[in-house]
């Protein structure tokens, strides 16, 4: 006879924790307001710009929220910006000069660039290891070398050797609609969010991030992923340099200025740990994307822009004493 007294276990329940979301709540309000508020915020047009404006330091973003993650940092992306465009103009105009073929000369410049950008990076990434010199120190001195190399290759003035179809690059659009940044920028994130979730370099570098002596004890190369992770930004920072330079159509030693604070602010806001160990892809889009709208909203409000400052200031702090919050509740 059956056991009547047998009860069916109940369906488990998914929980949510709205905390984890609770960036994207906030935007989704923000985007209601100005949409509401501001006059031509909420409209096809604006959305396109807003991923244009957040594509060229978003690919630098996607590295640095790896850099953090590792328990680094990275100073030198801002002047890297001056310095690969700057690079890529001078040996065009070299090659140019030595009449090559514009079609051979701006692939070959663009190629030197970044793998300059990369080997910096290593380097960078070497010495932190092999001498134990912080990161800080080590992309400090770079970000100096980089806004003197721009200066120095360039004689201090920007360098034009670009034909018009360059501006693509930077300016252009696929179907007259979709900005070409934007395709570059989104194509990078997936690399990016594919890498670090589902890799053994991506849990590497969490591994180091969280204790670095205890990944080296359990096998991981500290030496090779930290090489490696300033590796990737500094090659990002190069691409974006580049498309900089195609966006204003010049090598200028004054771009970059002060890009590698937003980059750093937008991962910071996305819930990157500055510990180390902890952070996410998704959140450092969210992060770059909550900015630009925050700044394009009040753009068409027409607040003054030290006040832009302001709010902008207050909302990193902001952030980071909130995660710091959900990290003491932990």
């Amino acid at each position: 006879m059956a056991d009547l007294t047998t009860t069916t276990k109940p369906p488990a329940r998914v929980s949510i924790k709205f905390s984890e979301f609770m960036l994207e709540g906030i935007l989704l309000l923000i985007i209601v307001f100005f949409a509401i508020k501001a006059p031509g915020f909420f409209t096809a047009a604006n959305f396109f710009n807003i991923l244009r404006n957040v594509s060229n330091q978003g690919i630098i973003a996607f590295g640095m929220t790896l850099v953090i993650i590792s328990g680094e940092i990275d100073l030198s992306v801002g002047n890297a910006i001056a310095w690969s465009g700057c690079l890529t103009a001078v040996i065009t105009r070299d090659l140019l000069a030595a009449h090559y073929s514009v079609f051979f000369a701006i692939p070959f410049a663009m190629c030197v660039s970044v793998i300059v950008g990369i080997l910096a990076g290593c380097f960078t990434g070497w010495i932190r290891t092999r001498f134990s010199v912080p990161s800080f120190i080590t992309t400090l001195a770079l970000m100096s070398a980089y806004r003197g190399g721009a200066f120095l290759i360039t004689d201090s003035f920007p360098v034009i050797p670009f034909p018009e179809w360059y501006s693509f690059f930077g300016s252009g659009y696929i179907f007259g609609v979709i900005p070409f940044p934007a395709v570059i920028f989104l194509s990078i994130y997936g690399i990016m969010f594919f890498v670090s979730k589902y890799t053994t370099y991506g849990r590497a570098v969490y591994a180091i991030g969280g204790n670095a002596e205890s990944a080296r004890l359990s096998g991981i190369n500290v030496l090779r992923t930290r090489m490696m992770t300033m590796g990737i930004v500094s090659g990002l920072a190069a691409l974006s340099g580049i498309m900089v330079s195609s966006l204003v159509q010049a090598g200028n030693p004054q771009t970059g200025s002060g890009w590698e604070l937003d980059v750093i602010s937008a991962v910071i806001i996305g819930g990157v740990s500055l510990m180390g160990g902890k952070g996410r892809m998704w959140g450092t889009i969210v992060g770059l994307i909550f900015l630009q709208v925050l700044l394009n909203g009040m753009t068409l409000l027409n607040v003054n822009e030290y006040w832009q400052y302001v709010v902008k200031a207050l909302l990193i702090l902001g952030a980071v004493l909130i995660y710091q919050t959900q990290e003491k509740k932990r």
